[in-house]
């Protein structure tokens, strides 16, 4: 049945199918029609950050992006959940068309621009949930905020999640908003993390309880770029790190179509370029910080791979585009 379904959302335009699943998901979710998409898979327990997670798999942040299917993900086996990426301000993002395949590469781009319904919306839809496991959210800044008031973003949203996350992640490396990129660098961000701790540290007091702030970065980055990030973010005392973002590189899908489209490419072509960011991070942080390795992760071997590499856990995205939630029990099993 998946496959019949997936050769129809694959026949139709990428972001209506985004959408029509999006919100089939959430219909369905917490009814017998979960039994469509639902799987049952052994445990296979894992300690990382300092909580338990059902197993090394997560779904990585941008399916979700308003938390409206997280009970629905959940029953598919992810052994952690990442919503968002979620800002102050719901935004429209960019505009259309903004989301391409690429299936002869098993890719994806896309240039959404953080589009999404605000953080306060988020809020009531992590509130709905019925999910006990591991949740993350992912925040950033909204498109119209200067670069450099973008902590003042952050911190907003950081205030607002912080009761309802596992961990939050901190997105400063989406290619999709001007000038978010700049944030990866130097005194932006030690000046950001800076912040970030402060304000971390005293909501630990405000809700009796520590939630880790983790920071996700771009694949093009080159290692001395990785290495300094590396530095800063064991200075700032954050307490992990997410490899990779997207990318801008295009030289994996030279002479498609779509090669030239705005936007961050993804999937099995990110494969190579975020295992060496993770094996540069893991060499540079030393076992001091956990990573969290995600880009062009589509099998058994990718998992290992980036495991090998210095990384804690995996988190999909791509791949379950186009594989669906048989994925999810091939990692988890393997």
């Amino acid at each position: 049945m998946y496959s019949f379904v997936q050769k129809f959302l694959l026949s139709r335009d990428p972001e209506w199918s985004h959408d029509f699943t999006i919100g089939f998901l959430k219909r369905s979710q917490r009814s017998p029609l979960t039994g469509l998409y639902s799987q049952k898979l052994a445990d296979k327990p894992f300690e990382c950050l300092g909580m338990n997670f059902k197993n090394r798999i997560g779904l990585a942040a941008g399916l979700d992006k308003n938390g409206e299917c997280i009970d629905a993900f959940a029953s598919m086996g992810f052994g952690f959940i990442e919503v968002g990426t979620v800002t102050p301000k719901p935004q429209l993002g960019n505009d259309k068309p903004r989301l391409f395949r690429l299936p002869e590469h098993k890719a994806i781009i896309n240039r959404m621009g953080f589009n999404n319904k605000g953080v306060d919306y988020l809020v009531e839809q992590v509130k709905k949930s019925k999910y006990s496991g591991i949740l993350g959210i992912n925040i950033g800044k909204n498109k119209t905020t200067p670069d450099e008031d973008a902590l003042d973003d952050y911190l907003f949203c950081l205030d607002k999640v912080y009761a309802y996350a596992s961990y939050i992640t901190v997105n400063i490396s989406s290619p999709n908003t001007p000038g978010l990129r700049n944030l990866q660098y130097g005194a932006a961000l030690d000046s950001l993390l800076a912040g970030l701790k402060e304000r971390q540290l005293a909501l630990e007091i405000e809700h009796k309880k520590y939630v880790p702030i983790l920071i996700k970065i771009a694949p093009d980055l080159s290692e001395e770029e990785v290495e300094s990030i590396a530095a800063s973010l064991l200075q700032a005392k954050m307490d992990g790190v997410i490899a990779t973002n997207t990318t801008l590189n295009r030289e994996a899908v030279a002479g498609h179509e779509h090669a030239d489209e705005a936007g961050g490419l993804s999937g099995e072509v990110l494969t190579q370029q975020s295992l060496s960011i993770t094996k540069t991070l893991a060499k540079a942080l030393d076992g001091r910080m956990p990573i969290i390795g995600v880009g062009g992760i589509s099998n058994a071997d990718d998992v290992n791979q980036r495991i090998e590499a210095g990384a804690s856990l995996v988190q999909v995205y791509s791949a379950f585009i186009y594989q669906g939630p048989p994925l999810i029990k091939e990692l988890v099993n393997a």
